[in-house]
Parts: C-alpha cells; sequence; structure tokens
C-alpha cells in the first residue's frame, strides 16, 4: 500500500463523488481510498471562490510512496491511589482530568454549576423573563463558557499538534461531525456542543472519574505551600493535587487564591461592545454574492492599528449567530455571542474590542484584586443604566459621530435593546480606539458601517495572569496547578484544552 498527498481546487458545491473522481483522474488510480487532511475556503478573489482540498491517498498502485506520520498522544497508565481534584468542567478542567483519569488517578471533577440539560433550561428560562441564576448561566454550569459559543476550534497556539489530534478525536467519538478533524475553520456550534460535553461526561465516569455539579470551591487547606485538602460548599475532599481551570468570570475563586498566597500579576486585556450585522452584508463584502452553495456563511476576521496606542480586533466571530446576554453574576451586564452549526440565522456578531492595560484604566497602579474589581464595575454600570438584562446599544453610526439618532435596532438578542450613547459609558481610551478601529473596518469591508453595537463585552481575555511555569505548576507551590483561560494563558476551546492536557502530562510524568 503505498500513500500520495496532493491537493485540489474545486467547486464550492463539489460532491463526495466529484472529489472521488478528480482524484482518480488526477493521480491516473482506479483503487483506491483517500482522507481529506485540510479543507480551506480561497475567497482572495470574488469571481473566482472555490475549496483547496489537501487529501492523502492510499492505494496499491502507488508506488514508492510518501510515509505518513502518526500524531498520536500516548497517556502513560500510571495505577496510583493518589486523589486528584479538578476544579471546572470546561475544556481545560475536563480534558485534564480525562486525561489524568486515564493514566490511572482517582480524579474527582467539581463543577460550580449543574449538568447541562438543568443548566440550558436555567438559560431559557431567564431568556423568556425569568430570574437570572448565578448557578447556571452562559459562564457557569457543564462544558464552561464555551458550551454556548460557537465552538471555534481553531488555535494558534503552536507545538499542540498531538494534544490537538487527541481533542478533536474525542469529539468525534462524543458525536461531532468528522469534518473538524480536517476543516481550516472547524466549529461545532452550540447545539452540538450541548450532546457532545454530555457525552464526554460519560467516557470519563466510565473510566472511574467522579463528577459533582452545584458544587464550588471555597477554600483550599495547605501545609508549607502544598494543598492537603479541598473545601467545597458540599464538604471537603481529600487532594494529593489541585488543578484550578476557573474559567475567566470566577471571580471569588481568583480572591481566594490570592488571599492564600497565589501569585497574580496584571496583564494587558481587551473590552469594548459586540458588534452585529445582517449576515448577507458580511456575505457580500466577503464572497460579493448573498449567498454561497456549499458554504454557510461567511465569516471575517479584522485587525486595525487604530489610534496607534491600543489595537483594535474583531474577537469570537459568529457567523448566523445570536448575541447573548452573559452576565455571570446578578445585576452586571455583558454579552457574548454564540450560533449554532447551521449557521443559518439571520444575523452575524463578533466582539470589536481594544487592547487596554488595567493600570491605564485606572489612572494608576492597580493590584489584581484592584483590577478585577474596576471591572466589575464597569460590567455593574452596564446593568445599572437600565436597571435589567436589556443590552444597551447603538448604531456603529452613531458611536461614530457620537450622537442618537437612530434608536429602531433590530437584533438577535434575546432580552431587547436599550438605546445608549455607548460612546459615554465606555473608558474613553476604548472609545478613541474603537472609534478609529471602526472607520478602518469600513474600508476594509463594504456595509460594515450598517451594523450596530451592543453591550459591554469583557470576557475576551482576563486582566490578570497567574505566576507559574509552562506545565501551569503554579510558582512557590508544590501540587497547584492553574489552567486554561483563567490561568491568563490560554484562550479558546483548543488551546484551553491542550493547557489542560498538557498540565496533566506533566503530572503523571514527573
Amino acid at each position: 500500500m503505498g500513500y500520495k498527498t496532493i491537493t485540489l481546487k474545486l467547486p464550492t458545491d463539489y460532491s463526495s463523488e466529484f472529489l472521488r473522481n478528480k482524484i482518480s483522474k488526477e493521480l491516473r488510480l482506479k483503487e483506491f481510498d483517500f482522507q481529506i487532511e485540510n479543507k480551506s475556503l480561497d475567497a482572495r478573489k470574488k469571481s473566482n471562490i472555490f475549496w483547496l482540498v489537501k487529501v492523502v491517498v492510499s492505494s496499491p498502485e502507488i508506488k514508492n510512496g510518501e510515509t505518513i506520520a502518526q500524531n498520536v498522544l500516548s497517556i502513560p497508565y500510571k495505577k496510583s491511589n493518589k486523589n486528584i481534584v479538578v476544579v471546572g468542567s470546561g475544556p481545560a478542567g475536563f480534558f485534564n482530568a480525562f486525561t489524568l483519569q486515564s493514566a490511572g488517578f482517582n480524579v474527582t471533577l467539581i463543577e460550580r454549576g449543574s449538568e447541562v440539560k438543568k443548566r440550558s433550561q436555567s438559560i431559557l428560562t431567564f431568556e423568556r423573563g425569568g430570574t437570572f441564576d448565578p448557578q447556571n448561566n452562559y459562564a457557569f454550569g457543564e462544558g464552561g463558557a464555551g458550551t454556548f459559543s460557537d465552538g471555534k476550534l481553531t488555535s494558534r497556539s503552536k507545538r499542540i499538534s498531538k494534544e490537538k489530534h487527541f481533542i478533536l478525536s474525542n469529539y468525534v467519538e462524543a458525536g461531532a461531525p468528522e469534518e473538524i478533524m480536517y476543516m481550516a475553520h472547524p466549529h461545532l456550534g452550540t447545539d452540538n456542543l450541548r450532546k457532545i460535553v454530555k457525552n464526554l461526561r460519560f467516557g470519563f465516569e466510565n473510566l472511574g472519574g467522579k463528577i459533582l455539579f452545584e458544587t464550588l470551591l471555597e477554600d483550599v487547606v495547605l501545609v508549607n505551600k502544598k494543598v492537603k485538602e479541598v473545601l467545597t460548599s458540599r464538604g471537603t475532599l481529600p487532594a494529593d493535587a489541585l488543578f484550578i481551570a476557573p474559567g475567566h468570570s470566577a471571580y471569588e475563586t481568583y480572591k481566594m487564591l490570592i488571599k492564600n498566597g497565589v501569585p497574580f500579576r496584571t496583564k494587558n486585556f481587551a473590552i469594548g461592545s459586540r458588534m452585529e450585522h445582517r449576515q448577507e452584508i458580511i456575505n457580500n463584502a466577503q464572497w460579493g454574492h448573498s449567498k454561497l452553495p456549499g458554504v454557510k456563511a461567511a465569516e471575517y476576521r479584522v485587525t486595525s492599528a487604530a489610534d496607534g496606542k491600543h489595537q483594535v480586533f474583531s474577537f469570537c466571530m459568529c457567523p448566523g449567530g445570536t448575541v447573548v446576554p452573559a452576565a455571570a453574576y446578578e445585576n452586571t451586564n455583558i454579552v457574548n455571542g454564540m450560533s449554532y452549526y447551521q449557521r443559518n440565522g439571520k444575523f452575524a456578531n463578533a466582539a470589536c474590542v481594544a487592547g487596554i492595560h488595567p493600570d491605564e484604566l485606572a489612572g494608576k497602579t492597580v493590584s489584581p484584586i484592584d483590577a478585577l474589581a474596576n471591572l466589575q464595575k464597569l460590567e455593574e454600570a452596564f446593568f445599572n443604566y437600565s436597571n435589567n438584562y436589556t443590552a444597551p446599544a447603538c448604531s456603529i453610526r452613531d458611536f461614530l459621530n457620537q450622537k442618537s439618532k437612530n434608536t429602531n435596532l433590530e437584533s438577535s438578542f434575546p432580552l431587547g435593546l436599550t438605546p445608549a450613547p455607548l460612546w459615554e459609558m465606555l473608558p474613553q481610551p476604548v472609545v478613541n480606539a474603537m472609534q478609529a478601529g471602526l472607520v478602518d473596518f469600513e474600508r476594509k469591508m463594504r456595509g460594515f458601517e450598517t451594523g450596530n453595537l451592543l453591550g459591554f463585552e469583557s470576557k475576551t481575555s482576563s486582566p490578570i495572569q497567574v505566576i507559574r511555569d509552562q506545565s501551569g505548576l503554579v510558582e512557590g507551590f508544590e501540587n497547584l496547578y492553574m489552567i486554561g483561560e483563567g490561568s491568563g494563558y490560554a484562550g479558546g476551546i483548543i488551546s484551553s484544552a491542550a493547557d489542560g492536557i498538557k498540565a496533566a502530562m506533566h503530572f503523571v510524568e514527573r
């Protein structure tokens, strides 16, 4: 059996039969199998948009073929009686716990929110006019914040190819579409993710792992900088090692860790608002067509040097998606975006944020605790503007002109909009940078000025970062690890999950 890798240009609506015939003609083969290795859309010329598909072909007719490299993560099995506690069931926490349990440790994973079915019901009740649930919302609950997102599986992190393959393979086994193994910009959609996180949980439990939902980490018992026990809202757990994957919103967890001497520092982060356009506007800007056969919806990623001091960029773009009320705590108001696998909603949304340092926001040098407090004040201010969870909003044109003219805004946001002068509500350096950035975006994408800006986007990254080594081990501690987005070293599903795996492998192999 020989192997050959080829790259083909294919129409956007090609069929499996078309691809097979193309391979046969290209390599002059009759008997062969093939596997897609990479698939990306080339839309640089709107008059000629096509899929670029890289395939690995295997056939007894191929002589002197290529050697196919294996990309498998090998988890050594070391049966152990050590009790490991993992906090947080997002990508970092789950894959950390799954890896450790696969290696033979006794792992207990605790999650402050509920399992995904109950969590979904709480969110639905809230969006239909019910009360906000501080335990189950877009930030807390099974699967973490990523469960209710677009489910993007891209990552700019380097040297995580084995970890990434392991993550994607487990997602496919849990019900994800196989295309995530090869798409250049794979995504799952929140509808798939809600099924996947449940199936991943079953797999973890079948290995002997234990999950405790509705269990909040309250404190840790330390002896000479070594964790001995974990104090939770449901009792005490012994811990030979503690891995904390709090995500970006667990303020009380950060405060508890700082109280116990865990070292943190402030860092640059980004805040702003969420942009929303009709999806057909984005399709026309990117493709020159309102629809493209074989492609769901157009995406975009834009950046700008803006005012020369603060980079402005889009983040977490959700084609055909929905803007959602993503508050983690009562009487705070923030927004985020999500979409379903088909990406067939009427609107497209993405964060528009400016990079900034907590010291600049405060006008002085601040501690990690102060940085969190200042961010929370902003989140509360957006709630106080209307004293509810509607999204303060304005058109992009009004934001640039700093005048409220268009108050009849259409949106996917489920709780409704409150017309608001966002240019007065956001910090002035952020406003100045966003205005310069939006002007730049309008030059790059036709029709961009027709969009709206919604609410406060504050969760692109954390304003603080734990001091740890590459394995996740916290400086000065023997058995305490901080991982994932909440550590300040990762962001997004893949890089967070890989960070959790790397920390687990470090513990297994040391």
